[in-house]
């Protein structure tokens, strides 16, 4: 039996309460801020919170994150859905795979089907949509390559220090 959350390359499983260090460490590399549209340093106990919470129910947070782990063990990433909107079927997407030496390896794209796989057969949602910067050429490719379409620009969207970024929408929409 094919599971949701599992194949021959990768698992998304829940939060744990042992993953704040990493948690710590991803969400507090400025590197990445502006992907993550984050402007100040998380604190352990912000964090440690948000994993407490994180057991609520898609329907009443209306987020899930699940981190990414390779059948290995190692844990690598996560990928997050968010602005649920059960009455208009669609969710937000978005994936981080943090160490360099784990990309290109094949694991966000298993991770995001995985993913598209359980909002449409378990969430029964008609589509997901992701932001992406204009010049993110890795992730352009990898949802590209998983079946979403450029539907949008939106221009100037994203201020980056004292320049601004383009931004598209892309859109997977279950026919």
């Amino acid at each position: 039996m094919k599971s949701f959350l599992k194949d021959d390359k990768i698992a998304l499983r829940a939060l744990e309460p042992e993953d704040i260090d990493l948690l710590f460490e991803w969400e507090n590399n400025e590197e990445i801020w502006t992907i993550s549209h984050t402007t100040a340093p998380f604190s352990k106990h912000i964090l440690a919170l948000y994993i407490q919470d994180s057991v609520k129910d898609i329907y009443e947070s209306k987020q899930l994150r699940l981190m990414i782990t390779t059948n290995e063990g190692k844990t690598i990433g996560a990928i997050d859905l968010f602005d649920f909107d059960p009455f208009h079927l669609r969710v937000g997407i978005g994936i981080l795979i943090h160490n360099q030496e784990d990309r290109s390896k094949g694991f966000a794209s298993a991770a995001l089907n995985l993913m598209i796989h359980y909002c449409f057969e378990k969430l029964n949602l008609h589509q997901i949509y992701a932001n992406i910067l204009t010049d993110n050429e890795h992730s352009i490719k990898l949802f590209l390559h998983a079946g979403f379409e450029i539907t949008g620009t939106k221009r100037d969207w994203i201020r980056n220090g004292r320049i601004w970024q383009n931004e598209y929408l892309m859109q997977l929409i279950m026919c």
